[in-house]
């Protein structure tokens, strides 16, 4: 298999965000409204692509601590990859890093064949990113958030890909429901829809189930398994849910404190550890104070 995403000793300390910034054309005096809200600078929306200037990296910390130490993983071609850890281990910072919206204060990231410390728009074009944690514009629809999301990846016929994506995730009858209006589950199920707007080939996930209820987290695991079948894509997954990983993942890497306490399959990180399942390693890794 190839790799699609690999990460070099990575380093972070202070959080200290990419600072590329590549300028909007106007493309028309009349545009919709979603265009000209997809101009709106937002952290976590990568900006039409643009091979973008190369970057210096600097030394930073947080509190005397790394939030992420010489951190180490590929992710290949086909493959779901598990990220976890408690609170605060580190996979925040690490997702935000492959996203290029964070740098290595050491290290090297590459995504796609491609450096996102120096040419980070070349393969977020060909990625996406799911939280639920996230929140979208409370006042606009989920169609009309759709819409900012599908503009800026340049999705085309959008309204068709809307109404697939929206029937795929069970959100056909929200579509004209004001974000700020949906349950919790809800924003999670729209969260997901988004980040398959432009069929990505690399898929960033952080807890795509949280809030969901039995049936409709099965029916997202069985979407995500069916997706990288008929396409081939990778797939990060940061989760807590424990047998969502045990169905899911092909490689699991447990960080603790900002470092990798442990990596391996689920069978082999299973019975190093002398365990019945996920949960058990889990825990034993998290009440261990070594690393």
């Amino acid at each position: 298999m190839s790799s699609r995403l690999t990460v070099m000793y990575a380093e972070q300390g202070r959080w200290r965000p990419s600072t590329d910034r590549e300028p909007h054309g106007q493309n028309s005096k009349r545009e919709t409204r979603s265009r000209r809200l997809a101009k709106v600078n937002h952290p976590l929306i990568p900006k039409p692509w643009k091979p973008s200037a190369s970057k210096t990296l600097s030394n930073a910390t947080k509190k005397g601590a790394l939030a992420v130490d010489h951190l180490s993983f590929t992710l290949e071609h086909g493959q779901i990859f598990g990220l976890l850890g408690g609170n605060g281990a580190g996979k925040t910072t690490t997702i935000s890093m492959l996203l290029g919206l964070q740098v290595p204060t050491s290290g090297h990231i590459s995504v796609l064949g491609q450096n996102m410390t120096e040419n980070r728009f070349a393969a977020l074009a060909r990625m996406n990113f799911s939280s639920p944690y996230i929140s979208l514009p409370a006042r606009l629809s989920v169609r009309q958030n759709l819409e900012v999301y599908g503009h800026l990846y340049n999705v085309p016929k959008l309204k068709m890909r809307i109404d697939q994506i929206a029937e795929q995730f069970r959100l056909t009858d929200l579509l004209t429901c004001p974000a700020g209006d949906l349950s919790a589950g809800q924003k999670t199920r729209v969260a997901l829809a988004k980040s398959f707007l432009n069929q990505p080939e690399v898929l960033l996930l952080d807890e795509p189930t949280a809030s969901l209820d039995p049936d409709m987290g099965d029916y997202v695991r069985t979407a995500l398994e069916n997706y990288r079948a008929q396409t081939g894509a990778s797939i990060l997954l940061a989760s807590h849910n424990m047998a969502e990983v045990e169905r899911l993942c092909d490689q699991v890497l447990i960080m603790k404190q900002g470092r990798v306490a442990d990596q391996g399959t689920r069978e082999e990180l299973i019975n190093r550890y002398g365990r019945e399942d996920m949960e058990e390693v889990f825990l034993h890794i998290a009440r261990n104070n070594a690393i």
